[in-house]
């Protein structure tokens, strides 16, 4: 990467409207221009399993759609489905057959036959092995088969919660019928119940994390799922939102983290550069002036050099006096708890986090606290209520902080290296450009006649 013309990922602004799958495949070759912006250390693989350090772990990616991208769901979704995935293949090869794949399903309807009825016996069982024949043809659900719903019941590594035999049946039929779709599920299946809790979660309209799709995507995706439990019937979902992530909130996310500051705090060093930029022009002009040696003149160098230096560093959201200890400013949700781990620091607002303060502040994140266990830990569970925050108890404490406070919030250490290497040719790359604008500049001041001279 060239230092002097190195660029954080640009920012990729989200698609008015549900997803579809043109804006999608936009989102892939959008993917492909942040290559050389994102190093590989920090890329979607590695932090999605979770092999970069924060300010880019899992977590602080899950906080940023959280608290500032207000997509979570989109995160949420898609590692369910990676572990639902492994569960569904690690399952016993008879349980597997009851739930084919979805393109089998489908190619065992008639042509011109009604999408929302049932498969005909004997198409249903050109997708499925005889020995667990079920009649379809009941209108009342066959019952859950004592031998399968164990299997109903591993439990996801993901959310820690497990899948039980209580479906939310009315729910899905709810959902089901929003979208035109009559016919009741097949409960036989393995895993329905989960997948039951997925469509009420995710997928029907209003839902607690209910996902951007079309109608036309929702209606499509219910009925799969009507017919089979197999991850394939989610294959149009998984790749509308892994484009959504890969193209849009990873490198939007890359592109945040790299900054050290708050917003209060880059305003106030933005602030910063134009009037160390003004007193400079200032000074200059009163030297001018003066009658003095145009000698005298260089003294406004430093001024001129630290304003344009700080400002453009600002500009690409970095504070150069807090990137001297490779620090960065806590954000909003994370200045706030009731836990003892951060007790020791809201009385000092200059303190610096340690790495054993580091610690005890992802524990307390992940839900260590107890009682005081905050929205960072239950944002991870793949069940849940809304990914709002409003009624979490920091907005508000947040909110009433003196602007001072705000300016010069705690700070914590960087601890991925590849942060702080990008940071720092950032920084360079600051120097480099506010060199090449004040030296032109202060040579135009000196070169400039004595008043009174000319």
């Amino acid at each position: 990467m060239s230092i002097l013309f190195y660029r954080r990922p640009d920012y990729v602004a989200k698609v008015p409207g549900p997803m579809n799958l043109t804006q999608c495949q936009l989102y892939v070759e959008r993917t492909q221009k942040h290559k050389r912006a994102i190093p590989p250390e920090l890329s979607f693989e590695n932090v999605i399993q979770n092999r970069a350090l924060p300010p880019c772990a899992l977590q602080d990616f899950m906080d940023y759609l959280v608290y500032v991208s207000h997509d979570a769901e989109n995160l949420q979704f898609w590692l369910w489905l990676q572990d639902y995935s492994k569960r569904f293949y690690a399952a016993p090869k008879s349980d597997q057959a009851l739930s084919p794949p979805w393109y089998q399903v489908e190619a065992a309807q008639p042509v011109g036959s009604d999408p929302n009825e049932p498969p005909r016996t004997s198409d249903r069982k050109a997708a499925a092995v005889s020995e667990f024949e079920v009649n379809f043809d009941n209108a009342e659900p066959p019952p859950l088969s004592p031998v399968l719903s164990p299997q109903f019941d591993k439990q996801s590594f993901i959310s820690g919660i497990a899948s039980t035999a209580r479906s939310a049946a009315d729910s899905v039929e709810d959902a089901n019928a929003q979208v035109g779709l009559k016919w009741q599920s097949f409960t036989v299946q393995p895993f329905r119940p989960e997948i039951n809790r997925v469509i009420t979660h995710y997928l029907a309209p209003n839902a607690p994390r209910e996902l951007n799709l079309s109608h036309r995507h929702r209606a499509s995706v219910l009925h799969a799922l009507q017919h089979t439990t197999h991850p394939s019937a989610l294959s149009l979902v998984k790749d509308m939102v892994e484009s959504t992530l890969r193209g849009q909130s990873h490198p939007n996310f890359i592109r945040w983290s790299i900054c050290n500051g708050n917003r209060p705090r880059v305003l106030f060093v933005k602030w910063n550069g134009y009037l160390h930029i003004f007193a400079g022009l200032i000074l200059a002009i009163l030297l001018i002036l003066s009658r003095k040696s145009r000698w005298w003149r260089l003294f406004a160098f430093p001024l001129l050099f630290v304003g344009f230096d700080i400002m453009i560093a600002a500009y690409k959201g970095l504070c150069v006096i807090i990137h001297t200890s490779h620090c960065r400013a806590l954000r909003p949700w994370e200045q706030f708890g009731d836990g003892a781990s951060l007790s020791s620091f809201e009385a000092d607002d200059e303190a610096t986090l340690s790495t054993d303060d580091v610690y005890h502040l992802d524990i307390r994140s992940a839900g260590g606290g107890g009682a005081t266990m905050d929205k960072r830990g239950i944002s991870m569970d793949t069940f849940g209520t809304s990914n709002g925050y409003g009624h979490e108890g920091w907005v508000e404490k947040y909110r009433n902080k003196p602007l001072v406070r705000k300016v010069f919030a705690k700070q914590i250490w960087i601890q991925d290296e590849t942060v702080r290497l990008l940071q720092d040719r950032i920084v360079m790359q600051s120097h480099v450009w506010a060199l090449g604008i004040v030296v032109p500049l202060q040579v135009l001041l000196v070169a400039l006649p004595v008043y009174g001279r000319i």
